[in-house]
């Protein structure tokens, strides 16, 4: 199979949806692969890196989305992106929909058969969401401490504190995987901290994990209340597969909250877990609602590159293989590529998405059918 991969073109976005790595595996299956120009330059990975695991090189995006019967991405289609995106061809990348109806209808109009990362599903989880997930969980701590710095308008407190200083209190709401390395990092600093769940197993499974060093806290309203009056930072770290996120902080509960506390939105590609969310850039990665900071980067990993790529590509290599390999077919028989098959011939496949954006739905195994 040709398979294509464009350079990331979101604001501020370093990451390759394959390394030269991940390229040298491909062309040792038998599939061709096209690269753009500089796609790489993110992670450090020159144009002759590509050359030299096997690759073409191509000059700009349009070339590679003409030339690739499967393209490999990371971010979801831009706008210039998805009209270049056509039926046949099978789109391999981070989709999130579900808060995105533009985005969902450029993808149907084309008719593309896309794979989204974050759904693909196998017996333990999301394997392809995992590793942004970690890093994006250990990132919302560092973007807390730097939110909270006096001279970027925080309220001046240390993580950690010191001897006679207390440490920042540290609310993480939800205990996934981002939830669990956003703790992880913040016990590392010395924070004081709770983190919500609403599953009893996951909370016991939290509590030996971190054997006692933070709080675990079944997660009503009432408890988020009076968790968040004493908050120095809240991290937003809740998911539903494939579907918008809940909205677990109303602005009302804002004032509850102590000024310049800092909340970090983690699930802002899923619309957001807070209601004063809206999306930012690592340009302007922070706002201000009634005095509160929002920290809503909508790609997180983006800012590490090259970390984030490779701790990509290990968990997607096997999917993409198997779908340069077989295709369509791939999908059919696999039923992880399956759960993550977001769009096919102009019918929305995922139905998350469509009760989100009230798009008519069409079963997978009916839509790879007709």
């Amino acid at each position: 199979m040709r398979v294509g991969v464009p350079r990331e073109i979101k604001r501020q976005e370093g990451r390759v949806g394959l390394t030269p790595e991940a390229v040298r595996e491909y062309v040792g299956h038998g599939h061709a692969v096209l690269v753009e120009t500089g796609a790489g330059a993110g992670i450090g990975a020159s144009d002759a890196a590509y050359v030299a695991a096997g690759a073409q090189i191509a000059t700009t995006a349009a070339e590679v989305f003409a030339a690739a019967e499967m393209i490999v991405k990371v971010k979801e289609p831009q706008p210039s992106e998805w009209v270049q995106l056509r039926e046949g061809q099978i789109l391999f990348t981070y989709l999130h929909l579900a808060p995105d109806p533009a985005q969902t209808a450029g993808l149907l109009a084309s008719g593309v058969t896309s794979v989204a990362y974050e759904t693909v599903t196998d017996g333990h989880g999301l394997p392809l969401l995992i590793p942004m997930s970690e890093v994006a969980g250990r990132l919302s701590i560092e973007a807390a401490a730097l939110a909270s710095r006096h001279y970027n308008g925080g309220n001046g407190l240390l993580m950690g504190g010191v001897p006679g200083v207390a440490p920042a209190r540290i609310v993480v709401l939800g205990g996934g995987v981002v939830g669990t390395q956003a703790a992880r990092m913040a016990v590392g600093l010395g924070a004081d901290v709770s983190i919500f769940d609403r599953s009893l197993p996951r909370l016991r499974q939290l509590d030996d994990l971190f054997q006692g060093r933070v709080r675990t806290l079944y997660s009503n309203r009432a408890a988020i209340e009076a968790e968040i009056a004493h908050a120095d930072v809240v991290i937003g770290a809740v998911l539903v597969p494939g579907a918008s996120a809940p909205r677990l902080i109303t602005r009302a509960m804002l004032a509850l909250m102590k000024p310049k506390a800092v909340l970090v939105d983690v699930a802002i590609d899923q619309g957001g877990c807070f209601e004063t969310s809206h999306a930012t850039t690592h340009e302007e990665p922070t706002y201000v609602v009634d005095g509160i900071i929002h920290y809503c980067v909508a790609n997180m990993p983006g800012s590490v590159p090259r970390t984030s790529s490779y701790a990509l590509n290990n968990a997607t290599l096997p999917y993409g293989l198997a779908l340069a390999g077989g295709g369509v077919e791939a999908i059919r028989t696999n039923p992880a590529l399956l759960a993550g098959l977001s769009t096919h011939q102009g019918k929305l496949t995922s139905q998350p998405v469509a009760e989100a954006l009230g798009f008519a739905f069409t079963a997978p195994e009916v839509a790879l059918a007709g």
